[in-house]
């Protein structure tokens, strides 16, 4: 299960995405209000994803809770993290832990962010004290969300020229290399990666963000993936403009996703660290595919790349609840819809995919003789090799996920 502090916890200190917010930076439609109030909600958040039978739970250690000014660590603000991960681990679950789901201090924003070189060493420095923290606790580390994305939200909202983009891409990389190998020292067990957004047209670009510079520092291939294209499907074409409800999935572009990297990094398992479909408000989509088609379907993907020997080491869906989505509450993606807008009591409803998701945990995957829903398009973007001039492989059934 996927979350993110920021989107989700409310009550939120200075940073510089409270700033965008309150400036109205570039594509913010919604004010912040209380997110979903994950901050004072995650035991019982925590206790939803206990009984769906998630076996990891990811959300971020925010950097402007934990340190608000130079220097002065929040006690009360630990308090509440070592509880979370306390809580995480005795539900059965590991934690998965993002750093910087591109959400700093404001103290950072106001040394320049990434253009000043101190911010590399001040982040590397709140990593180390949290790793030293929360060392053999089975934490699996995400050190950059999405870099591609990082950069592009920061490029709009601050925003950034040329060469600013130029230095905060060459700083990520760097501070990347140098968490891996503390994360090594501190915890010679401990698993670390920077998962990559997926993007179509664009994913080499994407790549280049950051994933292309540290391949040799990553313990296994993050990926997030939300929507493809075919000749078929054009609709990724809305994610231009943030209509991301407008888009058709494309579920068998996973499977070519997480083909194409294993096949660039061989020795490396691979982890879905984010997939999901947004609804508009909530509203059902007007072809009738639901939430529980879209996660069928997209399992069905990743069970047949499992049978075609991709090492597929974990999935996680995005996301428990309903949250802020970097300037609107109108995508919502969660197991829960929550109304933030309109509903004092910030009420956690479930969508049809609570009892199918539970049942796909408790399945291990989608039953043998499974028919996805949405068939796959011709000539896919992910592979137009295998898709526009060959055929898609047809196992007899889907791989069952072994306990």
């Amino acid at each position: 299960m996927s979350t993110s502090g920021f989107q989700s916890e409310g009550s939120f200190p200075d940073s510089n995405w409270i700033r965008y917010v309150n400036r109205k930076a570039y594509g913010i439609t919604d004010p912040y209000a209380k997110a979903v109030d994950f901050r004072h909600r995650y035991a019982e958040d925590i206790e939803r994803a206990r009984r769906l039978g998630v076996k990891v739970f990811r959300t971020s250690l925010e950097w402007s809770r934990v340190e608000p000014r130079r220097g002065v660590r929040d006690t009360r603000e630990l308090a509440y993290y070592d509880d979370l991960i306390r809580r995480i681990r005795a539900a059965g679950m590991r934690p998965m832990i993002t750093l910087d789901h591109w959400v700093y201090p404001g103290w950072v924003a106001d040394q320049g962010a990434w253009d000043n070189p101190r911010t590399s060493a001040d982040w590397l420095r709140n990593a180390t004290f949290l790793a030293e923290r929360y060392r053999g606790m089975g934490v699996i580390w995400i050190t950059f969300n999405e870099a591609s994305q990082y950069l592009y939200h920061e490029l709009l909202a601050r925003p950034m020229n040329p060469v600013q983009l130029t230095t905060m891409r060459d700083a990520l990389v760097k501070t990347h290399r140098a968490a891996y190998d503390m994360f090594h020292r501190v915890d010679r067990r401990a698993l670390v990666s920077s998962n990559v957004a997926y993007g179509t047209l664009f994913n080499g670009l994407f790549d280049a963000a950051l994933f292309n510079q540290v391949t040799d520092k990553l313990d296994f291939v993050g990926v997030d993936y939300y929507y493809g294209a075919n000749v078929q499907n054009t609709t990724a074409r809305y994610a231009l403009t943030g209509e991301f409800w407008r888009i058709d999935p494309e579920p068998e572009g996973l499977y070519y996703v997480l083909k194409n990297y294993q096949r660039r990094l061989p020795k490396l398992p691979l982890y879905i660290v984010e997939n999901g479909m947004p609804t508009d408000n909530g509203r059902p989509r007007a072809d009738g595919y639901t939430r529980t088609d879209h996660l069928r379907d997209h399992l069905y993907w990743v069970q047949r790349a499992l049978a075609d020997g991709v090492k597929v080491m974990g999935y996680n869906y995005w996301s428990l609840t309903d949250n802020y989505e970097w300037g609107s509450y109108r995508p919502r993606f969660g197991l829960y819809t929550v109304d933030a807008l309109t509903d004092p009591t910030l009420t956690r409803r479930p969508t049809d995919a609570v009892p199918a998701y539970r049942a796909l945990i408790a399945d291990r995957g989608v039953p043998s003789g499974y028919v996805p829903k949405r068939r796959p398009g011709w000539c896919s973007i992910e592979d137009p090799i295998a898709t526009c001039f060959g055929k898609i492989p047809t196992p007899p059934a889907p791989y069952r996920v072994q306990p």
